[in-house]
């Protein structure tokens, strides 16, 4: 959450002359709401269950970069999914967090006591991002543009 996928997945799109794509931009065409109001009116099991299909729709019809949201790879099937792709996992502190996002109540899974939640989310998930990984690049301190870079030369050395 707030690492910056979107804009780096979009400059690396641009790099690598490949379209670019969101999952989450998906979910909220289909289905004609923000993701914030699927999880108040029907929770997150509802909404992984959408964002699992968006994934899976996507993976299969989309060669460019692909962005996926913070909670797509709790689904097994997702990650056995994505094994066979190189994926990019952005990874940021806390700290660095609150400077870009300020932790508020947009982030349905961080509004009561944003920091705490911020922090046990990534304790439960970082094992997961980094089991799918191909490469693991820190954004806390870079711009976006160095960031694209360095996902770009970890690809590169991945391949060779």
């Amino acid at each position: 959450m707030g690492v910056g996928k979107s804009t780096v997945g979009q400059l690396l799109a641009e790099r690598l002359g490949c379209a670019y794509r969101d999952t989450d931009d998906d979910i909220v065409s289909v289905q004609g709401r923000s993701i914030a109001e699927i999880f108040v009116e029907e929770g997150e099991e509802a909404f992984r269950a959408i964002e699992k299909q968006a994934v899976r729709e996507a993976l299969a019809r989309h060669s460019g970069v692909l962005a996926l949201g913070g909670g797509a790879i709790l689904d097994a099937d997702t990650r056995g999914l994505l094994a066979g792709h190189r994926v990019v996992y952005l990874s940021m502190d806390v700290e660095e967090a609150v400077q870009r996002t300020g932790l508020n109540a947009a982030r349905p899974l961080l509004a009561v006591n944003p920091r705490k939640q911020w922090r046990e989310l990534m304790e439960a998930r970082r094992h997961l991002y980094e089991g799918v990984a191909t490469a693991v690049v820190a954004t806390d301190g870079r711009t976006p543009e160095e960031v694209t870079q360095t996902a770009l030369d970890a690809l590169e050395l991945k391949e060779a």
